[in-house]
């Protein structure tokens, strides 16, 4: 990796928590390279690759019992500094002599920290600090190979440090938001633990990420299936980096997309880019397959084998073309119940997550797949991509079809649409559009008595859906001002045919998503 300053590589254990990639995030926020590995990589390995430091990442199994993940115990010899979290303290505190039992006291959200010792892991925290808990086992006992470094009111080993070796512990989650000087800690573990010097930056990224490319792609052609949104535009420019003209971009109108979207496609993949764009225009087929189908799952399910059929009729015109590249971000990844090392709930499909790569024959290349949508963003802008495609709200893979609840039409996309564009307008006249992380309308399946013009209506419901995150896998209602809110709504009302009540989702992530379906 020679865009990575030497020796400064961070690895990640991955014992199977969903906020293992979020830990990624916040490391390489403090611009440290950091990769996530299978959590019983060998430690023969890990010497191979001469890391900085090594985190244990949580996880939801408990350590005591059996097939629970362990890691190779000989990477606790190599003198490489380790912090474990969570799960990963408990692991290290077993590996290495320690009791890990159940809690009589399960912690599960904020609790008062308090800190024992303040060098080293602790330098710059407050005597007294809030943290974020979410265990029902703890160490029990350490039998004097580690010493406290923190305390809560349940928890007296809140954070520990052996002895004699460079390995650390905390119970809670510092790279959570809900710890507010958890990037203080990890700050201190990278830069004064394991000495690392906070070098690399995105441009490092593009880099190594385009030498892989190069190096992986050789003179093969790639396909990448390009849908206008900013993970697909922002790989499609990264893979034009790497390999230039050897890249084929198919872009398929399904007919499901949002306003004026195709010709935004165009015009930057064909005007600033000038790529390979093969534009497929398949909305007919699309709306037939879906001709009174309601249930999202199969909307899903239907759109996805369709968009194969279309992707490859297409993709057989390409010559010499061995990888399919996809877009896909980690987010994508989890809500499809794919995490590498453990469980994780399938909350929806995706149709460009799995699948097409068996279906098509090629090989796939997913170079975002390690990156959140803020990450991306930064990254879009690094590659020159404008910034109206950078900024562009998320769009599913599906469309608006599993916006429009129910089955979906025409006319009812037509609806959808005009209100749609009501609103993402109004959003940038206001100086909102930047200030919400996706917003989007959705047409519901059913129907409200209204008056207009002194007459009884009986029309359809619109509702409004604005959310503020940082990384999609949680997320806030957006707090629009009520006047915004009243001016879009009337607008709607008064510009779209068939719509006569507009609502709000004030719904956060968890418990709903963010989309509709």
């Amino acid at each position: 990796m020679p865009s990575v300053p030497e020796n400064e590589l961070v690895l990640i254990f991955d014992f199977g928590s969903q906020y293992g990639q979020l830990i990624a995030r916040r490391v390489r926020e403090l611009n440290v390279f950091c990769q996530i590995v299978r959590h019983d990589l060998p430690a023969e390995r890990v010497r191979e690759l001469r890391p900085r430091g090594i985190i244990l990442s949580g996880g939801p199994a408990s350590v005591y019992e059996p097939g629970a993940p362990q890691c190779d115990p000989a990477i606790f010899g190599l003198d490489v500094p380790i912090l474990g979290i969570c799960y990963g303290m408990q692991l290290a505190c077993h590996v290495l002599g320690g009791k890990v039992s159940p809690s009589a006291s399960r912690e599960f959200g904020r609790a008062h920290c308090r800190i024992r010792e303040h060098e080293g892991l602790f330098g710059g925290v407050p005597d007294e600090t809030i943290v974020w808990m979410s265990h029902g086992d703890q160490v029990q006992s350490v039998n004097g190979d580690f010493i406290a470094l923190a305390e809560t009111d349940t928890c007296p080993m809140a954070a520990v440090r052996h002895r004699q070796r460079h390995v650390y512990g905390l119970q809670f989650h510092p790279e959570v938001s809900h710890t507010p000087c958890g990037n203080r800690i990890l700050r201190n573990f990278l830069h004064d633990v394991c000495g690392c010097t906070g070098a690399w930056k995105m441009h490092s990224f593009i880099e190594q990420t385009v030498a892989e490319l190069q190096r992986r792609i050789g003179k093969h052609r790639v396909i990448c299936g390009l849908s206008g949104g900013v993970d697909s535009s922002v790989a499609a420019a990264l893979l034009i980096r790497a390999v230039g003209p050897q890249v084929a971009c198919i872009f398929v109108d399904n007919g499901l997309l949002r306003q004026a979207e195709a010709d935004a496609v165009r015009n930057t993949f064909r005007g600033n880019f000038q790529a390979d764009l093969h534009v497929v225009d398949a909305g007919k087929r699309f709306l037939e397959a879906l001709a009174g189908v309601s249930d999202p799952q199969e909307k899903r399910r239907i759109i996805g084998h369709m968009f194969i059929d279309v992707f490859k009729d297409e993709a057989l015109h390409i010559d010499n073309a061995r990888f399919l590249a996809q877009g896909t971000l980690y987010p994508d990844v989890i809500e499809s119940g794919a995490s590498r090392d453990g469980p994780a709930a399938n909350i929806k499909t995706h149709h460009n997550v799995g699948g097409l790569p068996s279906e098509l024959g090629f090989e796939l290349i997913e170079p975002l797949k390690d990156l959140f949508k803020d990450e991306v963003r930064r990254l879009g802008l690094e590659l020159g991509l404008p910034e109206t495609t950078v900024w562009r709200h998320p769009f599913p893979g599906p469309g608006l079809a599993v916006r429009c609840l129910g089955p979906v039409s025409a006319e009812r996309l037509t609806v959808l649409r005009k209100a749609d564009a009501i609103l993402l307008d109004e959003l940038k006249q206001s100086g909102w559009y930047k200030r919400t992380s996706q917003a989007f309308a959705v047409l519901l399946p059913v129907q409200s008595v209204g008056v207009m013009g002194d007459g009884r209506t009986y029309e359809n419901v619109i509702a409004l859906r604005a959310v503020q995150t940082d990384d999609f896998m949680t997320a806030d209602w957006s707090q629009l001002p009520y006047d915004l809110l009243a001016k879009i709504s009337t607008r709607i009302i008064n510009n779209v045919a068939g719509i006569n009540r507009v609502v709000y989702d004030v719904s956060s992530k968890p418990p709903a998503t963010i989309e509709w379906e």
